[in-house]
């Protein structure tokens, strides 16, 4: 058993009840897709649990864009992005800092799980965005209506099972190609086999399908269990607007979800 999460964003508080949530499950191993970063008020404090509490992380464009460069972002984003970074620069306590630094400089674009669920063999891929473009392709759920063959492209990528996140909205693509937000499946996906899927978790600490509480994922045997859980939204939103470069909208929008 184990548990998938993703679209941290510095969100302190949304990242502790969702760790509470999966150790109250007695789940020990955690895979993070990245993001852990930007928008939010607590980088080093999520960085920190990322760290001890995750067996890997992957690279998001978040994460990107605080180690190297914030590329195609909006002003706040990238705003978010600099404060983020001089967060981590002015850290005082140098190990502390250079474990921040040294995690962010070497989070891996994808990884890969061969292992069973069930009875079933399983090969598991884990990126932040797509399988094609695994830092920052977006995959949104009317691509399957609008642009089915970008979904197929996307397919021809994947093995088997394919976690992502970066849109902040949980749901199932199937190759049909389709979709199924968590709602439609019962909050469970049985991994089948023979069937491929794109699996996106959701959003730890900025959900944007309009349920404001913390998503992620777990799987147990061969079933991905979409969990939602409650926070106190309200503590980081003063947080966000009490520093002054960090767009007050970032924080107002997780009263909505959006």
């Amino acid at each position: 058993m184990f548990a998938v999460i993703s679209d941290i964003h510095s969100n302190l508080e949304a990242l502790t009840a969702v760790l509470a949530d999966i150790e109250r499950r007695g789940i020990k191993t955690i895979y993070c897709l990245g993001d852990v970063v930007g928008y939010g008020p607590d980088p080093r404090e999520c960085l920190d649990l990322i760290i001890e509490k995750s067996k890997w992380c992957v690279l998001g464009n978040h994460d990107y864009a605080v180690f190297y460069e914030p590329t195609n972002f909006n002003y706040g984003a990238e705003q978010a992005s600099f404060w983020t970074r001089e967060v981590l620069e002015t850290e005082e306590e140098k190990q502390r800092r250079d474990r921040h630094w040294n995690f962010l400089g070497e989070l891996p674009m994808r990884q890969r799980l061969k292992t069973k669920v069930g009875a079933n063999a399983a090969i598991i891929d884990f990126v932040h965005a797509s399988p094609r473009k695994p830092i920052n392709e977006y995959i949104f759920p009317d691509d399957v209506y609008t642009n089915p063959p970008k979904v197929s492209l996307l397919f021809e990528r994947v093995k088997h099972i394919c976690f992502v996140g970066h849109t902040h909205l949980p749901g199932v693509f199937l190759d049909e190609p389709d979709f199924y937000p968590p709602d439609e499946l019962s909050d469970v996906y049985p991994i089948i086999e023979k069937e491929k899927a794109i699996i996106n978790i959701g959003s730890v600490g900025q959900p944007r399908d309009k349920d404001s509480r913390a998503s992620y994922v777990y799987v147990n045997e061969n079933e991905v269990h979409f969990v939602r859980v409650e926070y106190d939204f309200e503590a980081t939103v003063r947080k966000i607007t009490a520093i002054e470069q960090l767009d007050n909208f970032h924080g107002e929008r997780l009263r909505d979800g959006r």
